[in-house]
């Protein structure tokens, strides 16, 4: 009997860059019905924060989406694992409907940061036009991508808007500059067919984008972390170093949170919902990748499950925007 294939490894460093896509459940449109696009970019937004990461780009199709993502710190998967679970959580409860909207582990290709970045950002731009979506006149008023928050003063603070503008000229952050750039796309998509294919084709097809350096560095680093996760399995040890630091520092941002708050950890309510425990859990859940578990256990909070119940009561009530918690905030993200 044939052994299962083993899932491809992902790396991921500090300062990666990825091109991120996945598709509906077997092709579905999964971002068709009314509301599901406006809650997936919301949820989007709220793992850009979570996680730190920074938007280089990203669009909103009918059956799939891209992302072009920084992540300062090594939490690809953990934060695609959070983004995709969360959005069909909100949106299947919405539907009253169950199961995976998407058709399995998302697909990440490695992006080489300046040239090839910028292709794969502007790539990504164009894929309402490719898609015959909007026509070149209405190209610049299309809804569900960066390119519609760009231009705009209130602009998503994870929104990075430099690979755009570098990589088309060095156009400046400005509505003039944004324009320009909306007219460097069309260009883009009007020029030689072929040419254009051949481009897309590389960023659609490869597992990594960017120069031969580049890519045979990455391929390096691959070999050498499958190396060390096979000795690792080898000698029986498992693979637990990442989790460990994770969350270490969780502990020390709630650490950070209760003296902002002036809560002692170690004299908390024994009332599982107390009002210090959901204070702290909704800014730990806000601020930070950690894991309800966690949070059930160092906070006394009983079930994993509760606290969601207990912070989502917490936003209901307008908790987020009293001062306290956001001066909690504040120190959780430093």
């Amino acid at each position: 009997m044939p052994l299962p294939m083993a899932r491809p490894l992902r790396l991921e460093y500090p300062g990666a860059y990825y091109h991120v896509i996945n598709r509906g459940n077997y092709r579905r449109d999964v971002f068709g019905q009314e509301g599901a696009k406006a809650t997936f970019e919301r949820t989007l937004f709220e793992a850009a924060e979570r996680f730190g990461w920074r938007l280089h780009a990203y669009v909103i199709m009918r059956n799939h989406f891209h992302l072009a993502v920084e992540t300062p710190d090594p939490n690809l998967s953990l934060g695609m694992k959070w983004l995709q679970g969360t959005w069909a959580m909100r949106f299947n409860r919405f539907r009253d409907e169950h199961g995976r909207p998407f058709q399995g582990r998302f697909r990440a290709q490695h992006v080489e940061p300046g040239h090839a970045l910028g292709q794969v950002v502007h790539y990504i731009h164009l894929n309402p036009l490719r898609a015959k979506a909007v026509t070149a006149e209405a190209f610049a008023s299309h809804r569900w991508s960066s390119l519609h928050h760009f231009p705009r003063k209130d602009r998503p603070a994870c929104l990075e808007p430099a690979s755009a503008l570098v990589e088309s000229g060095g156009l400046k952050d400005t509505p003039r500059g944004w324009a320009s750039y909306v007219q460097y796309l069309v260009a883009m998509h009007h020029e030689d067919p072929r040419e254009r294919e051949e481009s897309h084709r590389a960023i659609r097809r490869g597992w990594c984008v960017g120069s031969k350096e580049f890519k045979d560095a990455v391929r390096r680093d691959l070999k050498a972390q499958g190396a060390a996760w096979e000795m690792a399995r080898y000698q029986g040890a498992e693979p637990t170093q990442w989790q460990e630091i994770r969350e270490a520092g969780w502990h020390d941002q709630l650490e950070r949170a209760a003296r902002v708050a002036k809560i002692d950890l170690s004299a908390l309510p024994r009332k599982k919902s107390a009002a210090e425990k959901v204070l702290l859990a909704a800014a730990m859940k806000h601020g930070t990748s950690v894991s309800n578990g966690w949070l059930a256990e160092r906070l006394q909070m009983g079930q994993a499950a509760s606290v969601s119940q207990y912070v989502r009561r917490f936003r209901m009530q307008g908790g987020q925007e009293g001062r306290r918690f956001q001066r909690i905030l504040s120190r959780i993200k430093k």
